[in-house]
């Protein structure tokens, strides 16, 4: 049951931990319902995986590529809360290289991205929410009935009634330890284990390297995945960009490779998978500790209610954009129907 916080006694004061799609989803939907929600967020701002870097021209998108609608309430919901500028649909050729070598289609579906990118979206979802940036939140202490949020510096952050944690599974673990719940934190070694890394590169080309498709699914031994950023709606680029992301494996064997190394390993692999001579005159790379999950067991999300604590994101719900607001929105229906059972 909900305590009280106000004179109306299930209403609560609520605490999320990072603002990904899941994070922004449980606030606003929690909020919906007349919560006093408050983010944080340890970077400068929202997005989570929903990532882009600044380049000279503008931007790329350096996370998810783009995203499916399958649920039928992921598109009003962005729609209600972001704009519907915010978003629109990516005619980008995609294709998977087959183990002999030869390029397959994509099948056929509605696919999205951010305008002018990927960040846009939860910018514009992050400003209908208290957020609370440049805030890693440390650890959880019990006071009576609600948690007290520290930072990693031992700051307080106040006092919540219920406490969600959108952050990677690792994150997630690390805070849930911190704060005498190894129970709970315990859960989590397996997920952990499943969630894998990734090196992107973000590369600039004044001529088009590979004129044939817009987002490849390589078989590389370095490359998982190559996009053309510069064909997404809304990026005014002059020559192209793309978005190099390395597989699981190799990005484990480097991952505490210098970047401009990497930036260079990328580059030869896809020039190797292309063919192309000139360029690029410009890279950015970014390592992702905590990328796609491998799969393994996912509820959609975690509740336990003898805690007040949840845990919600993507890598509980298929790993995608939209497996975070499945999982966001599961763990407010659960959480709600709690609040209203006599």
């Amino acid at each position: 049951m909900f305590n009280q916080t106000a004179d109306n006694p299930s209403l609560r004061r609520i605490a999320i931990v990072g603002s990904g799609m899941s994070g922004l989803t449980v606030g606003l939907q929690l909020k919906g319902l007349g919560h006093t929600v408050t983010v944080f967020e340890k970077s400068r701002g929202p997005g989570g995986r929903l990532a882009a870097k600044r380049v000279p021209s503008g931007s790329v998108d350096i996370g998810a590529q783009y995203f499916t609608a399958r649920n039928p309430d992921f598109l009003p919901f962005l729609e209600k809360y972001a704009g519907k500028g915010t978003f629109t649909p990516w005619q980008g050729r995609l294709a998977y290289q087959a183990p002999s070598g030869e390029w397959e289609p994509f099948p056929e579906e509605a696919r999205f991205v951010g305008t002018p990118r990927m960040t846009a979206i939860t910018r514009a979802l992050s400003a209908n929410l208290n957020v609370v940036t440049e805030t890693r939140v440390g650890r959880l202490a019990r006071t009576d009935n609600a948690w007290r949020l520290y930072d990693t510096e031992g700051v307080s952050l106040g006092l919540f009634d219920q406490v969600i944690i959108t952050a990677p599974p690792a994150q997630a673990r690390d805070i849930l330890a911190s704060s005498g719940l190894p129970e709970l934190a315990s859960e989590l070694d397996e997920p952990v284990g499943k969630v894998l890394p990734c090196w992107a590169v973000a590369a600039h080309f004044p001529t088009s390297p590979w004129p044939h498709h817009d987002g490849m699914r390589c078989q590389h031994p370095a490359l998982y995945w190559v996009a053309h950023n510069s064909s997404k709606p809304g990026r005014e680029d002059a020559g192209q960009w793309w978005v190099l992301h390395a597989g699981a494996s190799w990005t484990q064997k480097h991952v505490d490779t210098a970047a401009p190394e990497v930036a260079e390993l990328l580059v030869e692999a896809f020039r190797e998978v292309t063919g192309f001579q000139t360029g690029p005159d410009d890279v950015v790379a970014h390592r992702w500790l905590y990328a796609r999950s491998e799969g393994g067991e996912q509820p959609g999300h975690l509740w336990y209610p003898q805690h007040d604590i949840g845990l919600a994101g993507d890598w509980l719900s298929g790993g995608r954009v939209e497996g975070a607001f499945d999982s966001a929105c599961g763990l407010v229906a659960e959480m709600h129907a709690a609040s209203v059972t006599p």
